[in-house]
């Protein structure tokens, strides 16, 4: 595995490659846009996104989960996720429209948080209910957004029951970045905020003809040891594994692991090692720094 500076930018494709056999690329910064298909077939996520109604409850969503002292959960958080769900279907070869509503459940997902942080994908899903029905969406489009709104937390029973939802699912716990961290005082950091601002990058690979979908990150161990990261994604590195497998996708060749690892530090090229044995590769990340790999 080549280490997550060096992949190549989204959309590069080498002459010998075929368009969908090549290795895609997401970076938060990719910004994808919504097909012209989609656009005749109905309401956009641009219509989401201009509603007063969305842009008053993501923000008030983002005070409440602040106030309570979770990551940013607001426009930034908004905007990633649903360039990313858009982006793996797109890249797995789904039609326009599942596409877009991928996008528009994934920029509506944490909605919900406006009113309570406890059960806020159910309360979600039924506050935009409402907002989708202004707009104009068709009866079958709203059911597939408030079912993969309802179902992306895995504290909550969540699970993947659409293409749209398993989409949902990666491109949200695949939001791990030190912009998302608030807390201005590093001294009073908790696991969340040192793993999360120890996430220097992150990026979504898609591969078509392999069939797999994949998280890099890079890591800076100075801030939060790997156990760190394993300890509180565990349960969401499940949740990811069988939204991947929902699509007809592993997350990491031939292993049955549900995000891959790139190390900044050991530069491991087996990184699905890291995933299914944690325990190991922290050890083994400590002797890669100090050159005593075995």
């Amino acid at each position: 595995m080549t280490e997550a500076a060096s992949a190549p930018r989204p959309g590069a494709e080498r002459p010998d490659e075929a368009a969908d056999t090549r290795a895609k690329v997401h970076r938060t910064e990719t910004k994808t846009k919504t097909a012209v298909e989609a656009k005749r077939q109905g309401p956009t996520l641009d219509a989401i996104r201009a509603d007063h109604r969305v842009k008053t409850f993501i923000r008030s969503a983002n005070q409440q989960t602040g106030a309570i002292g979770y990551t940013e959960h607001g426009e930034r958080h908004a905007n990633t996720c649903a360039d990313g769900a858009r982006f793996i279907l797109r890249s797995l070869g789904h039609e326009a429209r599942r596409c877009e509503l991928a996008a528009i459940a994934a920029y509506l997902h944490d909605i919900g948080n406006v009113v309570t942080r406890e059960k806020h994908g159910q309360t979600g899903a039924l506050l935009a209910k409402d907002i989708l029905e202004d707009l104009g969406f068709d009866y079958e489009e709203i059911a597939t957004v408030m079912g993969a709104i309802a179902n992306h937390e895995e504290e909550e029973g969540g699970t993947a029951i659409s293409a749209v939802s398993a989409a949902v699912i990666l491109a949200d716990k695949s939001d791990v970045h030190r912009s998302r961290v608030r807390n201005p005082k590093s001294t009073a950091f908790d696991i969340h905020d040192r793993v999360n601002y120890a996430a220097t990058s992150a990026e979504i690979k898609v591969s078509r003809k392999e069939k797999q979908i994949a998280l890099y990150l890079t890591i800076d161990t100075e801030v939060a040891p790997l156990m760190e990261y394993f300890e509180i994604f565990l349960s969401r590195m499940i949740l990811c594994r069988r939204a991947a497998e929902f699509l007809h996708c592993t997350t990491a060749p031939s292993r049955s692991s549900s995000t891959t690892l790139g190390c900044s530090r050991c530069r491991n090229d087996r990184p699905d090692e890291c995933v299914t044995r944690s325990r190991r590769a922290a050890s083994w990340c400590a002797r890669a720094s100090t050159g005593t790999r075995s």
